[in-house]
């Protein structure tokens, strides 16, 4: 059996969440493989909205194994608020959420070190959520992290307060003022909360359920865009967010690969700093905000939002070698009497569809127009009452992609799919 790797295209926030949950119940394991509490996967059915930061997608739903992989860095103190916040909605975390030995734990002093990191760069500063996801990965890969495996070891204490020292000492680079010890309380209960579920060795657990016919979803965090090595850089998270990151991750080899799902958006969304050639610096790029309710699951700011970028979109496939395409938020344009697509860029003076090395490089997007669609979409059920220019749209896309657009969500509830 093969994993199957979900992911998104753009600069993240896509409705991953949202298609993850729909599909948990063909999959016997979800994972996550990447990132940490700076992702914000937002669920909703029965009325009620749930965003998940750690845990993987598929916690509520029975009879799937949930494993937080080896790739993901963990903040004890949003864990711990998350399980709690679970729990209140009568599901019992327990039996079924793994988390790997080898995950990073983040420090209090990762976080105060992000933050007087972003500050010190001044108007030259990346966007970062502040939750301390890029010191920890720079000490991961400085060979000083502590993980998750470490707080059932004798020498816990002495491990963090050694990793505590090091960081006070780089914060003297900084004019920056803070207080560690009332942050450490709620960190160190968060720690006992970790404690209480089972911490595997996820890779052997993962393979073991591949070998024995289980199916695996892998669920990413953030966006292709986002990418360490091949995101809009420096703008960009810490980890590997492409599909690639899946078997660093979790410890899968590329031959224990099965379909790439890309999900995207019907048009563009970023948050934080960065080029974005097709951002809508108007009244248009306000109404899409208002209409697809553009705030940051994680930190509340407001997204930036722009047409689709066919562009970027080609550049994600080719990166993840994407199988099937699944496309949201259909239904924010329906109010829109006409809608682009970006399918260039002009870079000095010529028009490529290529992305360059800089996307600063851009000075404009060439666009395709379309008719929009006025037709309410969050209540269509069947693919045969899909307005004809939203199919034109979605044949469009295809014909430029190469590639099936299989899923298409019309509303943020779990019941507003459909499948083509």
């Amino acid at each position: 059996m093969k994993a199957d790797v979900l992911l998104g295209l753009q600069w993240g926030d896509e409705g991953k969440g949202k298609i993850v949950d729909v599909l948990t119940p063909k999959y016997d394991v979800i994972t996550r493989f990447q990132g940490g509490p700076n992702a914000g996967h937002s669920l909703e059915f029965n009325q009620i909205k749930h965003v998940l930061h750690t845990i993987p997608s598929g916690v509520f739903h029975d009879g799937q194994v949930n494993i937080i992989g080896n790739g993901v860095v963990i903040d004890p103190v949003i864990f711990k608020k998350e399980t709690e916040s679970i729990a209140k909605l009568g599901v019992n975390l327990i039996p079924k959420l793994f988390i790997s030995r080898k995950a990073h734990l983040i420090l209090p002093s990762h976080r105060i070190l992000d933050a007087a990191s972003e500050a010190a760069k001044g108007i030259t500063k990346i966007g970062s959520t502040l939750k301390g996801i890029g010191p920890t990965y720079m000490d991961k890969t400085g060979r000083n992290g502590l993980r998750v495996g470490d707080i059932l070891s004798a020498d816990f204490l002495d491990k963090y307060n050694h990793l505590k020292k090091k960081h006070i000492d780089l914060l003297r680079l900084y004019d920056f003022v803070y207080n560690i010890e009332e942050q450490e309380a709620q960190w160190f209960a968060g720690i006992e909360e970790l404690r209480r579920y089972t911490i595997v060795d996820s890779e052997f657990e993962i393979n073991h359920f591949l070998s024995a016919g289980k199916k695996v979803l892998a669920e990413g965090a953030q966006g292709t865009m986002l990418d360490i090595d091949f995101g809009s850089y420096p703008f960009v998270t810490s980890s590997n967010t492409i599909s690639a990151g899946a078997c660093t991750g979790l410890g899968i080899a590329p031959t224990r690969i099965g379909e790439v799902f890309g999900v995207f958006k019907a048009y563009c969304t970023r948050v934080g700093s960065g080029p974005f050639p097709t951002e809508l610096l108007d009244e248009t790029g306000e109404r899409l905000r208002q209409k697809g309710h553009e705030f940051g699951a994680t930190t509340g700011r407001p997204r930036r939002c722009g047409w689709l970028d066919l562009v970027a979109l080609k550049y994600s496939i080719m990166i993840n070698g994407v199988t099937q395409l699944f496309m949201t938020k259909a239904d924010v344009l329906s109010e829109f009497e006409y809608i682009k697509v970006c399918t260039g860029y002009n870079v000095n003076g010529h028009i490529t569809e290529r992305l360059p090395y800089d996307l600063n490089e851009v000075d404009s997007a060439e666009y395709f127009e379309f008719k929009g669609w006025d037709k309410d979409l969050t209540q269509v059920d069947n693919k045969e009452d899909i307005p004809d220019n939203l199919n034109k749209y979605i044949q469009f896309i295809e014909k430029e992609t190469g590639l099936p657009i299989t899923i298409v969500s019309l509303g943020p509830d779990r019941k507003q799919i459909l499948y083509r």
